[in-house]
């Protein structure tokens, strides 16, 4: 339970970074050009993605104070499983980085659930 509490504040974080980090700090971060960073289209993109991010590190921590039992593990399993499928995903398209940032731990907190 302590890794998916991580997990779910890792995201926040990833939220923090894409929506209010400033412009420096995002194109440092994700390994893209700061010319590219900038422009409104981009921002929009990392806004979105920052939503997502979000919305699934509360979910998880949501998760761990308002369920319980056998339907909260399933939960956890399913939003742990999520957040691999994002981070192999963004790991293979945005920076390799992310498969240590977001798919390594979303695999280290799966694991754990089944324990």
């Amino acid at each position: 339970m302590i890794l998916i509490g991580l997990l779910g504040i890792l995201h926040l974080g990833f939220m923090y970074l894409e929506m209010f980090a400033p412009k420096a700090l995002q194109a440092k971060s994700f390994g893209m050009p700061l010319a590219f960073v900038t422009q409104l289209n981009a921002q929009v993109a990392l806004k979105n993605q920052g939503i997502y991010n979000g919305a699934l590190g509360v979910v998880l921590l949501l998760s761990l104070w308002l369920l319980s039992g056998s339907g909260q593990i399933a939960t956890l399993r399913l939003l742990a499983g999520f957040v691999i499928v994002v981070g192999v995903y963004g790991g293979a398209t945005v920076t390799k980085k992310i498969y240590g940032l977001q798919a390594l731990p979303g695999a280290l907190a799966l694991i754990s659930l089944f324990f």
